[in-house]
């Protein structure tokens, strides 16, 4: 399942997410906002967003936007099991890298240094990219998890 959130900075590109996810068949979850409100707060979307994709952290996965992204993967990545990515233009490779090195399960996107045609481009490719299941991938993201369960 893939779960979606929000603040208003990124409402608009969320619309056109879900509109592509729906047009290509995949399971999807809008956590919300559901409507524009200019006063929202990101946590109040993104948080509960990084929880549902944590109940399965290795099958579900969660695209979020914000006006720059930088908050809402750090909301995200307070929540254990989620390796939140994030992405706000520029080289297209630390998408897939974000996937193959690091099997990010969040996908964190600037909504104000984004237009459509790159968000799609982006949640594409990231969608597609497998993680690589390289023993050296593996053993850090085990490091990293085993410190979050010391926590």
């Amino acid at each position: 399942m893939i779960y979606l959130a929000s603040d208003h900075a990124g409402f608009q590109l969320k619309k056109e997410i879900a509109s592509f996810l729906k047009q290509a068949n995949f399971d999807f979850i809008d956590i919300g906002p559901g409507e524009y409100d200019e006063s929202d707060d990101y946590p109040d979307y993104i948080i509960p967003a990084a929880e549902k994709v944590a109940q399965s952290p290795d099958e579900n996965k969660g695209i979020i936007l914000g006006g720059s992204g930088q908050g809402e993967a750090i909301a995200a990545n307070k929540i254990k099991g989620i390796r939140a990515a994030l992405f706000y233009g520029g080289q297209k490779e630390i998408i897939s890298l974000s996937r193959i090195h690091n099997n990010a399960n969040v996908l964190s996107l600037g909504a104000r240094f984004l237009d459509k045609k790159e968000t799609i481009e982006a949640v594409k490719l990231w969608l597609k990219t497998s993680f690589s299941d390289e023993a050296r991938h593996e053993r850090r993201i085990k490091k990293i998890n085993d410190f979050e369960n010391k926590l």
